[in-house]
């Protein structure tokens, strides 16, 4: 059964809600789930390929202690359908902690549909700008 370009966008834009939410909640599991089993999350420092390697990285390390709000804020949002299983996509987001903006960056997708829906096969996070204050580690940033 063909899947309609209105369907398949809105279901990108699901997972990439999903993803962006559970983070935020702390569900480093449920954010991790949305990666096909040989996807892969490269930030800043650290790539894990599979949903595994994806919660350990995410939960390795220390987080300061006064970091007790995170909210990402998705903003431009481009998606190019390529195609029966496949996709790309560039997304601005935003990131507001207890000192308020804390960084932004840009996250460089590539999702697969597979029997169960669309998942994150790459997802690039790129960090552009992060405030003196961050509270998050010190990332390097893009000029």
């Amino acid at each position: 059964m063909p899947h309609s370009e209105q369907a398949e966008r809105a279901a990108i834009t699901q997972l990439m809600a999903r993803y962006t939410i559970n983070g935020d909640r702390g569900d480093v599991k449920g954010l991790a789930a949305c990666f096909a089993h040989d996807g892969v999350l490269e930030f800043p420092g650290a790539r894990a390929e599979g949903p595994d390697n994806i919660v350990k990285a995410l939960t390795s390390g220390t987080r300061d202690p006064a970091l007790s709000l995170v909210r990402h804020h998705l903003t431009s949002s481009l998606v190019e359908l390529g195609g029966s299983s496949g996709a790309t996509g560039r997304t601005y987001f935003q990131v507001f902690s207890n000192i308020g903006l804390d960084h932004a960056g840009v996250y460089v997708d590539r999702f697969v549909r597979l029997p169960g829906g669309w998942y994150f096969h790459h997802r690039q996070v790129r960090i552009d700008w992060q405030s003196p204050d961050s509270l998050f580690r010190k990332f390097e940033t893009r000029h």
